[in-house]
């Protein structure tokens, strides 16, 4: 430290008798050159450093608020998209009650077109046992009839005689005339 002060205290007792030489002492012309130094770089670097800090604060700033404006848009689709969201959701869900109430309903239909078709095949399948059962019943009859007929002509053979025989036949002709007619 003594030569720090040493190099100040020979600067003010130079001789003036024009003797140039060099100083060898590094601390002592280190400190000069860079006070110097330092002091050119703030008289004439001040405008320039202060013109880019400037530049650098706006540019900050303007960085900020279009981070801060995106951040506002962002924020604004992300409640349109969550207000979408949402919409969507009671739509589907709409679309599932809907979807469960139709399945419901195309079951119920299908349950009463099905019961309906059985209705109309037991309908029809008891008309037909009806049906067969009477042409059974007429087919009975019929050969009931046709045996009782022979047997009475049988009977009228051996009891009448020709004429008698013949006006006989005609009577039941006839009655098997009108009887075929009602039958068909």
């Amino acid at each position: 430290m003594k030569n720090v002060t040493d190099s100040f205290v020979s600067l003010g007792h130079w001789p003036s008798a024009g003797s140039f030489g060099f100083n060898t002492d590094i601390f002592s012309t280190n400190l000069i050159n860079l006070s110097v130094v330092l002091g050119v770089l703030i008289f004439f670097g001040k405008g320039v450093l202060s013109d880019l800090l400037d530049n650098r604060k706006r540019r900050i700033l303007n960085t900020i608020r279009n981070s801060e404006e995106l951040r506002g848009g962002a924020i604004e689709q992300l409640e349109k998209a969550r207000a979408r969201l949402r919409k969507v959701e009671m739509e589907a869900d709409q679309f599932r009650v809907n979807g469960y109430s139709e399945i419901e309903r195309e079951r119920l239909n299908l349950i009463n077109s099905t019961s309906k078709t059985l209705e109309q095949l037991e309908n029809y399948k008891n008309e037909t046992i009806q049906f067969e059962q009477q042409r059974a019943i007429n087919q009975v009859r019929q050969r009931v009839f046709q045996q009782a007929l022979r047997g009475a002509l049988g009977t009228l053979n051996s009891c009448l005689n020709n004429e008698l025989h013949l006006r006989t036949i005609s009577a039941n002709i006839g009655m098997l005339g009108s009887m075929k007619e009602i039958t068909d």
